[in-house]
């Protein structure tokens, strides 16, 4: 198997891995944090992986959805992509751009799962590292069940699902951490901004993202040199 090929090639202790994932697990809390409908700054990242680099752009914005602050960070990729261990790959150049941010906000988008993870989501172990109450948005889920809008893992209440657009993929949302799903689940459908269908955040991230790309493989076109990605 590639996964099997990618463990011993990168010699990972998978096992401590999942051990590690359990143990932080029984840390996440899931009782708001704060009154989030008094929430005010509101936090997203979007991840792009460039060659053998992360790069990892975050921004914080405002009820009015405008960017109040913004960083990024590249970080050379020391984790193979293998399902299950996303936060592996991604939070270390997560934690650079974040510690970057002067404005610091009441909670986090995050494009992945939160607790509907079988382990440990990106979300969950976002939070657990930054300290700041995370929302798991993403457009795919495992080892759950589906009932109305309400998603379930081993039969406790975990998530549910954000459809906002018609005949649109829907967006399954779940707390990472320091937050509920009740709180996790209305928070992100009032930040949706149509014709978008993902809490305004995360699409403020992801135009960032592009912004800085742009701007770093343009500013190497212009030396004529060739974007080296090693380095």
């Amino acid at each position: 198997m590639e996964r099997d090929k990618l463990i011993k090639k990168y010699n990972i202790d998978i096992k401590k891995l999942e051990e590690e994932q359990e143990k932080l697990a029984k840390q996440l809390e899931l009782k708001d944090k704060i009154d989030f409908k008094l929430a005010d700054r509101f936090g997203a990242i979007d991840n792009v992986i460039l060659g053998n680099r992360i790069l990892s752009c975050v921004i914080v914005c405002d009820r009015n959805f405008e960017i109040i602050g913004r960083a990024y960070a590249s970080e050379k990729v020391k984790f193979p992509y293998i399902p299950g261990f996303r936060a592996y790959r991604e939070l270390p150049a997560m934690m650079l751009a974040f510690n970057k941010l002067n404005e610091k906000p009441d909670v986090f988008f995050i494009p992945g799962q939160g607790i509907i993870h079988p382990k440990l989501g990106l979300a969950s172990h976002f939070s657990l590292a930054a300290g700041v109450p995370s929302i798991g948005i993403s457009d795919s889920i495992i080892e759950c069940e589906i009932k109305n809008e309400d998603i379930f893992k081993k039969g406790k209440k975990v998530g549910k699902i954000l459809k906002i657009k018609e005949g649109s993929k829907p967006m399954y949302v779940s707390p990472g951490n320091n937050i509920s799903t009740e709180a996790s689940y209305e928070l992100s459908k009032s930040m949706v901004k149509l014709p978008h269908k993902k809490p305004e955040p995360l699409h403020l991230a992801a135009k960032y993202a592009k912004e800085v790309r742009k701007e770093l493989e343009g500013g190497k076109k212009e030396e004529n040199t060739r974007l080296e990605f090693q380095k």
